[in-house]
C-alpha cells in the first residue's frame, strides 16, 4: 500500500470513529496539542488513559463482589473513570460512566454489575480502534510520511 492510501485510509478511520461516537471533540483538542516537540503526546495520554481504566475496571469488579457493596467507593471510580474517558474524548466510555453513576446513586447492585459489563465493552472497542490508529499512523511514519488532520 502506497503513502497515500495509507494516510487516505486514516483519515477514514478517524472520521468513522467520531461518526460511531467512539471519540468526540475533546480528542481533536488532544491531538491540536502535540506538536514537533513532543510528538508522542498522545501516544502517551492514552496509554496512561489505558492504564488507568484497566485499574479502575479491576477495582470496580472487586468492589462490586464485595458482600456488602460501598456504592460511594463504587462511584468515586466510575467518577474518574468518566473523567479520564471524557478527558481524551472516549465519549461511548464516559456515557456509559453516567448511567453508572445513576445506578450507583440509586444503590442498584444488577445496574451496576450491568454498567461494569458495558463500561468494559466500551473501553474493550475504544483500546482496539485507537491501537489500531496508532498503528496505522506508524507505518506512515515508518514509511516517511506525515500524519494527516
Amino acid at each position: 500500500m502506497d503513502l497515500v492510501q495509507l494516510q487516505r485510509q486514516l483519515v477514514d478511520y478517524k472520521t468513522s470513529l467520531y461518526n460511531e461516537g467512539f471519540l468526540d471533540e475533546q480528542f481533536t483538542q488532544l491531538q491540536e496539542l502535540q506538536d514537533e516537540n513532543n510528538p508522542d503526546f498522545v501516544v502517551e495520554v492514552v496509554s496512561l488513559f489505558f492504564e488507568d481504566s484497566e485499574r479502575l475496571l479491576n477495582e470496580l469488579t472487586k468492589a462490586l463482589e464485595q458482600q456488602s457493596v460501598d456504592f460511594k467507593r463504587v462511584d468515586a471510580h466510575v467518577h474518574q473513570l468518566k473523567g479520564s474517558s471524557s478527558s481524551i474524548g472516549a465519549q461511548r466510555v464516559q456515557k456509559v460512566c453516567i448511567a453508572f453513576r445513576n445506578y450507583c446513586e440509586e444503590q442498584n447492585i444488577e445496574g451496576c454489575v450491568k454498567c461494569l459489563q458495558q463500561v468494559r465493552h466500551e473501553y474493550s472497542l475504544v483500546k482496539t480502534k485507537l491501537e489500531s490508529m496508532f498503528q496505522l499512523q506508524q507505518q506512515i511514519l515508518s514509511a516517511g510520511g506525515s500524519i494527516p488532520m
